[in-house]
């Protein structure tokens, strides 16, 4: 059944293909609208994952913040991508993708470049979490998925979300199903999340619920303003707030 919410998607969203980002994207580690880095609420949050690290290294710190975000910034449903990472933090609640943006703010303030890879997800991917009101989802979402350049002296190497704790698989478990308390944010810590297909259909893949790949952009704003977010405006005034309170 087609989500009624089809109705409100932007014309553009409705394409299966568009062109948009480059694979080539060399990434940044400034800040931006969204990844307001600077600000005091983000400063405070890498002070707060560099003593918890307990060392310099800033993977180490990196993987810090992802703890202190997975433990503090709850978990809700949300269509808004614009909001900036301090507000989010600040507040304590997120999507999946705003405490992702959380925690890419952390890497470019440690100088760490990172860049999104804008993914369309088909809105099956959230029945499992929303089995009861699968009629207030997007027909499908777009999803700015981080990569990280870990290594500065070999740029042309990304380290996607998913494996910033290790390869695909690396801390075991099943698969993920997106239901329950873990988010895709918690399955990155224990790599659980395969968007490539490497697995071929193994307990970590979930290519199949990709119907686009967009490409590469240097920020998620660049992004979400080459390719829109899920809904119109007028449209995530209303569903925005509703989602949250289900997802709550």
């Amino acid at each position: 059944m087609t989500s009624m919410t089809v109705l409100f998607t932007p014309w553009y969203r409705r394409i299966p293909t568009r062109s948009a980002g480059t694979c080539d994207q060399p990434g940044s580690a400034e800040p931006t609208a969204i990844l307001d880095h600077r600000s005091s609420a983000i400063s405070h949050l890498v002070k707060r994952s560099h003593q918890s690290a307990g060392s310099d290294d800033p993977v180490a710190i990196l993987r810090e913040g992802h703890s202190i975000i997975r433990d503090e910034v709850r978990a809700v449903y949300a269509l808004e991508e614009r909001t900036p990472v301090s507000h989010v933090f600040s507040r304590g609640f997120g999507s999946c993708s705003q405490r992702l943006a959380v925690l890419e703010s952390v890497a470019r303030a440690l100088g760490i470049q990172t860049r999104v890879r804008a993914l369309l997800i088909d809105r099956s991917f959230w029945y499992p979490r929303f089995p009861r009101t699968k009629f207030a989802l997007p027909d499908q979402m777009l999803l700015a998925w981080p990569e990280f350049r870990i290594n500065q002296w070999k740029p042309d190497q990304w380290t996607p979300a998913s494996e910033l704790f290790g390869s695909i698989g690396c801390r075991g478990g099943g698969s993920f199903t997106n239901s329950g308390s873990e988010t895709l944010f918690e399955a990155v810590g224990r790599c659980a999340v395969d968007w490539d297909g490497r697995e071929a259909g193994g307990t970590h893949d979930l290519s199949h619920f990709i119907r686009a790949d967009h490409g590469y952009f240097a920020n998620r704003d660049d992004a979400f303003a080459v390719l829109g977010q899920t809904l119109c405006g007028p449209s995530r005034l209303v569903a925005d707030p509703l989602l949250r309170r289900i997802s709550a």
